[in-house]
């Protein structure tokens, strides 16, 4: 069985929430240019034209890509004959993210009580999800989540004879619903399928994976291409100004479910996608 040392970790997870806090993923950043180059609002290819910018100067300078630094989300693969040592999985992450955003200067954006709104300080604890996986590697995916764009999202306990055409309804009203307020153009990420917390959890999975990528299932993946082009035709436009980029992309990740149920979740990301991954 491999060793690996809670070190290790913490130095990855530090690493990880400061480049994906100051270095765009080249996927978001190629779908900036690839929208600009068919948006036809003069005001939606000035944001456009700001945002490809703003990523420029976050890369060159290493500072933020926005103010909001984000909840750190992981989703962790542990393989099953990695044996970490010298501590815990979940404390070497949260020590990572502590060191990563005070040695960052990144700004701490998590309250200790949901009632109490008491700042913690170090932007812990983060949100962690670990699937026990074949191998002895440690695979490790970051996001760093905005509050504005998270507290765009939906879930909803659908009937199952609502159909593929009630889901889509369901979706394009929740994407018109937030309008301007995730700051688009925006990724949606959608979860069908599984329990109430599954489906939530599948839209937030949804949002880990490359702009651009379809779903293996060829009527997911066709589900994905005609919900962009509905999305895009809604008119929200960049940073709600108007034009056809409303969304970047849509990702629907999908899970067996009840014969009595349908649970659909959208979980929208802005267009500030940050995502990292690193593998040990």
């Amino acid at each position: 069985m491999r060793e690996l040392h809670v070190d290790k970790i913490i130095d990855t997870v530090e690493k990880m929430v400061q480049d994906g806090n100051f270095d765009l993923g080249r996927d978001v950043e190629n779908a900036f240019r690839k929208a600009l180059s068919t948006e036809e609002s003069e005001q939606g290819r000035d944001v456009l034209n700001q945002l490809l910018e703003n990523v420029d100067i976050a890369r060159r300078e290493r500072v933020p890509i926005c103010q909001d630094t984000g909840f750190a989300v992981f989703l962790v693969e542990l393989g099953q004959d990695l044996h970490i040592v010298g501590g815990g999985l979940n404390d070497a992450i949260n020590e990572g993210v502590r060191r990563g955003y005070k040695n960052g200067y990144l700004r701490k954006s998590i309250v200790g009580h949901p009632l109490e709104r008491i700042n913690t300080g170090d932007n812990t604890p983060a949100i962690i999800h670990i699937d026990i996986v074949e191998g002895d590697q440690l695979k490790m995916h970051f996001a760093a989540k905005g509050g504005g764009s998270e507290n765009m999202s939906f879930l909803k306990m659908m009937k199952p004879s609502d159909g593929v055409e009630g889901v889509k309804d369901f979706i394009l009203e929740c994407v018109k619903t937030a309008g301007p307020n995730p700051c688009p153009p925006i990724v949606v990420g959608v979860g069908i399928g599984g329990t109430f917390e599954k489906a939530a959890y599948l839209a937030k999975k949804s949002l880990f994976r490359e702009i651009g990528t379809r779903s293996e299932k060829e009527d997911i993946a066709q589900l994905e291409e005609e919900l962009l082009e509905k999305v895009n035709k809604l008119g929200i436009g960049p940073q709600g100004f108007g034009g056809r980029t409303t969304a970047l992309d849509v990702h629907i990740e999908i899970y067996p479910a009840h014969i009595a149920s349908l649970p659909v979740a959208v979980n929208i990301n802005c267009h500030a996608g940050r995502h990292k991954e690193a593998v040990l």
